[in-house]
This record gives structure tokens, C-alpha cells and sequence, in this order.
């Protein structure tokens, strides 16, 4: 048994020992489905393109295509000194098939996509992980695999709505609050909460005796400076008792809270639902590096972790990558993102950085991991954000112009794992776009105002051009300058800041803007005449994106 090098390990299981132990002979051995031969990972209990259940492992040949890779800078695992290269290979016998991993034994600026990689083996305790290095004899680069469904045809694939009934049609959201908006407030994470909801439900004219229903996404569990204690500690606080509830992950990123409480309200469990997003990640790292705030050790059950891939910054680098590769995009089209979200920020007054920022500072800006920097990053902030769906027939009796959702998207068309999804895009955004369109007759030039995603910039290019704003691989084009994006151009996209200025607060301060915008409240970052918004949250994990209309 190899010394441990401190980096985190995968922890073996029954299923996965055969991936992490095949190192010992030099051989690298994927899962293979004994009834159609078809190559799977990581590995299952049933074969995903068959179902079969005979499973075992198939020796392989340990050349791969390197599909992309990022030269991490900022992010620091024990094991691993920064600067180190993570990367995506797909195998040569199934390029379906990849793997994260290390680049070593070269140069990460001799690093090409397309390049023929091959496998060495790194013993660290009871594993071997699967490391590459380029090959001594180079062929040239070799075009990288094609994607199972391609970008501009993801709108085959929508399943139609079932007749011409939507549920969108029986709510409204008719109240919004957001608390203090800050760095490091240390202030308790519930107390914001409170703050929030408390404001959007006297924004709807509403008292919490009217509140039936509690949605939010995290939801209560270990899940750092991300989450508040979820419904159960808001119903603890204040003496709540919903006739429905639902708080989890795995929805579609933020706004699947909303959507969730807009199904409900639409099924009779409810009238009014208060949904609710709070973060205190900045307070949580501060308490952290005080230790008045400790995480458990242990292995990692991730198949990204063990390589330093601990961000999603590190996936979407290699997304943002990609996308220069194949279609010429360039650093500046992620720089307008940013400084047209910085130009707005200066209007409000909540906005956690207001200064303004030139290409200049954001192109020298320190790297963060390879093509991002400091500025390609949104913000960590403490704050939480606030939204009230009501039924439809209650709107127009309350205090507040309602907003009306006209559609929303949330099909899921590519494998949610991160390292096994497009190649083409950024995951989770075609297909979430293209529904959205199937379930409304207006169109991307209807749309007056964007509030888009923009965890990282490559999130906002990518909603871009998955919601038809302009062509797939056009985006650098369409950003350039600036001026298609400003509030007095062609799409003003993230009014408020957006997450990169105003504050990460995962995308419910983006729905928000867009009831502020449609109502006519945004002060001096108003769009004129603003009737349709659209508005997305996540972008990499599953998300959902909303087409908002002002009431009439």
C-alpha cells in the first residue's frame, strides 16, 4: 500500500473498488453492460442503454482525447499544490465515456484540445488513480465528439404539453422581499430568512396567518454557508402551519422552488406560497477560518473530487473552453458580461460592488482557474430573497401589481453529471430553453428584459444563446461591445448587477429584478415600457428558467 498523499480519496465501495483498484496492474477497466457490451460511467447497478443487469468490467486500452482542462490557480486541496491542471478525457473506445482527471508530464501551455492522451496510474493509499499525459508520438488534434442530441436541435426532443390548459395560467407572484444584502454580516442565516419573507409578505399585503405554503431549495442539511435550516426552521421560528410544503436539491436549481409552490398553488394545496432562498457564505467561511465552524474528513463518494475538481468553476472552465474552440469566442465576450453587470450594480444601492470596472482590470484581474478570473466569478455574499405565489383569482385583491408567468422550462435532455454531459454547451440550458418555448406562442424578440443566471459569465453566454437571443456560437458577436446587452440595448440582461456585482444569491435576486422590472419599481436601472421577462436560475445542475408578463 502506496503513503497517502493527503489528497481527498474516493471511498471504495462493492461497486466502484474495480475502477479505483485497476491501477495495480497498469490497466485501466470501465463498467461494461453484459448484455449489449456497452461501456458505462461511472458505474451503475443497471445498464442505461439496455437496462440489463449483468454487469462486470472490460479492460481497455487506456488512450483517450482530451476533451478539455483548466489550470486551477485559486482553489487549494490538501494533496495537490496549485497551479494544477484538471481535465476531461474521453476514452477511445466509447468517447460517451469520460473521465476527470490530471494532466501531467507536460506543460499546461503545450495542452491542446483533441490531443491523444494515455493513462498512468498514481498509487495513494489503497487507489490508483487514473492520471494522462499527452503521448510521446502525437498525431495532431483530432476533432472533439460529437454530442448525442446537437445544440440546434433540442426542440425535437421537447414533449409537447398535454392539451391547451397550463398550470402557469392559476398563479400569479404577488409579493417579493430581499433582507440585507452584504459580505460577512455575521448575522444569523434564519434571522435574514425572516427578514425576506417577512417583506414580500407585506409586499403582498398579506400576514403570515395567510401563508399556506413553505418552498425552498437547498432545504435543511449539511449544506455549509448555502442554506438556513430550510422550511423547518422557518416554521419553527414563526409558528407556521402550511398546508403544503417542499424544500430538497434536486429540483431545478432555485427557481424549482418557485415552480414547485406555482404546481402546488395550482392543485388546490395552497393559495399562498412563500418561497425563499438564503445564503450566508461569507459569514460561514469567515466562521470557518475562525474554527468556530468545523466539517468532517472521510473520504469522498465524488468521481471529480479526488482530482482538485472541488468547484464548478472547474467543469464550466472547461465548458467556457470548449466553447473558444469551437466557435472562436474570446475572453472579451465573457468580459462585457461582467462589465455590463458592474455598470448596473452602480444603480443599486443593494449591490455589493458598485465601482466601476474596465476591460482592462477585468483581462489582468488575478486567474481563478483557466479561462476564469476574480471578475468571471459571482460574488459571495450573506442575504436572502423572497417570492410569494398566490392563486390566480386572490392577485388582484392584493396590495401589489401581480406578475403573471406566462411559461416556465425545466426538461432535462442530457446526463446530469457534470463531467458526462455536453460538450458542445454548458449543460442544462438547451433543453430547459427549448421547453420553455413549447409551453408559450411568444418569442426570444418579445422579451423586453433578461435576468440570467451568472454564477460564472460562461452561465450568462450560455443562457444567451440557449434561449435564442442569438444563434448557438454567436454569442461573441453579440456581446461584443457591450451594447446589444446595456439597458438600452437589444436585451437588457441583468439589471440589478446580476450575481457577478450584485451578490450570489443563486438566482432567486434575478427573479426578483425581473417582478421589480415588470412592475416598474427598479428606480434608476428601469427599463422603460418592460411587459415580458425571462429569468433563469441554475445552469450545470439542473435548472429551470420562467417567462414572466406584467399583469393585465
Amino acid at each position: 500500500m502506496a503513503e497517502a498523499s493527503g489528497r481527498p480519496l474516493p471511498l471504495l465501495t462493492e461497486d466502484n473498488a474495480f475502477f479505483w483498484t485497476s491501477g495495480a496492474d497498469g490497466r485501466l477497466r470501465i463498467q461494461e453492460c453484459g448484455a449489449c457490451a456497452e461501456l458505462i460511467h461511472p458505474p451503475q447497478v443497471v445498464c442505461r442503454y439496455c437496462h440489463g443487469r449483468t454487469l462486470g468490467a472490460r479492460v481497455v486500452s487506456g488512450f483517450a482525447t482530451l476533451i478539455g482542462f483548466t489550470v486551477n490557480h485559486r482553489f487549494q486541496v490538501p494533496g495537490l499544490r496549485a497551479p494544477y491542471v484538471v481535465a476531461q478525457v474521453a476514452i477511445e473506445e466509447d468517447p460517451r465515456v469520460r473521465l476527470t482527471t490530471n494532466v501531467v508530464g507536460c506543460d499546461p501551455a503545450d495542452l491542446v484540445l483533441g490531443m491523444r492522451m494515455e493513462v498512468v496510474f498514481e498509487a495513494d493509499a489503497d487507489v490508483w488513480l487514473p492520471l494522462f499525459r499527452p503521448v510521446a508520438d502525437q498525431p495532431g488534434p483530432v476533432a472533439l465528439p460529437d454530442d448525442e442530441i446537437e445544440p440546434h436541435r433540442f426542440g425535437e426532443h421537447v414533449r409537447p404539453m398535454l392539451g391547451p390548459d397550463k398550470f402557469e395560467d392559476k398563479v400569479a407572484i404577488t409579493g417579493i422581499g430581499m433582507s440585507d444584502i452584504g459580505r460577512r454580516l455575521m448575522v444569523s442565516p434564519l434571522a435574514l430568512t425572516i427578514q425576506a419573507c417577512e417583506r414580500a409578505v407585506a409586499d403582498a399585503g398579506l400576514t403570515m396567518a395567510d401563508i399556506d405554503g413553505l418552498s425552498t431549495y437547498p432545504g435543511a442539511g449539511n449544506v455549509g454557508g448555502f442554506g438556513e435550516g430550510g422550511v423547518t426552521a422557518l416554521e419553527a421560528a414563526l409558528g407556521l402551519r402550511p398546508t403544503w410544503y417542499n424544500g430538497g436539491f434536486e429540483t431545478f436549481g432555485p427557481g424549482g422552488s418557485v415552480i414547485a409552490a406555482m404546481l402546488a398553488v395550482a392543485g388546490g394545496l395552497a393559495r399562498h406560497v412563500l418561497c425563499f432562498r438564503t445564503v450566508w457564505e461569507a459569514t460561514y467561511n469567515e466562521l470557518l477560518r475562525a474554527g468556530k465552524i468545523s466539517v468532517g474528513g472521510g473520504r469522498t463518494t465524488s468521481w471529480m473530487t479526488p482530482f482538485g475538481a472541488t468547484s464548478a468553476a472547474h467543469t464550466l472552465a472547461q465548458n467556457a473552453q470548449r466553447h473558444f474552440h469551437r466557435y472562436g469566442t474570446t475572453k472579451e465576450a465573457l468580459g462585457w458580461i461582467a462589465l455590463n453587470q458592474r455598470a448596473n450594480a452602480a444603480l443599486n444601492p443593494t449591490a455589493v460592488y458598485r465601482d466601476p470596472l474596465t476591460m482592462e482590470q477585468y483581462l489582468e484581474a488575478r486567474p481563478v482557474t483557466i479561462p476564469f478570473g476574480l471578475y468571471d466569478c459571482d460574488v459571495p455574499c450573506d442575504g436572502s430573497v423572497a417570492v410569494l405565489v398566490s392563486a390566480h383569482e386572490t392577485a388582484r385583491d392584493l396590495a401589489s401589481r401581480p406578475v403573471r408567468v406566462d411559461a416556465v422550462g425545466t426538461q432535462i435532455l442530457e446526463r446530469i453529471e457534470w463531467d458526462q454531459s455536453t460538450l458542445t454547451h454548458e449543460p442544462q440550458v438547451l433543453g430547459q430553453a427549448a421547453h420553455l418555448w413549447s409551453r408559450t406562442s411568444l418569442r426570444p424578440g418579445d422579451v423586453d428584459v433578461a435576468e440570467l443566471y451568472d454564477g460564472f459569465t460562461f452561465n450568462c453566454l450560455s443562457w444567451i444563446e440557449a434561449l435564442g437571443f442569438c444563434g448557438i456560437g454567436e454569442a461573441g458577436d453579440f456581446l461584443a461591445g457591450g451594447k446589444n446587452i446595456a439597458r438600452d440595448g437589444v436585451l437588457p440582461l441583468n439589471t440589478h448587477g446580476g450575481q457577478l456585482s450584485h451578490g450570489r444569491t443563486h438566482g432567486m435576486g434575478l427573479l426578483h429584478e425581473a417582478v421589480s422590472q415588470l412592475r416598474g419599481e427598479a428606480g434608476a436601472r428601469q427599463v422603460p415600457g418592460a411587459r415580458v421577462a425571462v429569468t433563469s436560475s441554475g445552469g450545470l445542475t439542473p435548472s429551470g428558467v420562467l417567462l414572466l408578463t406584467s399583469e393585465v
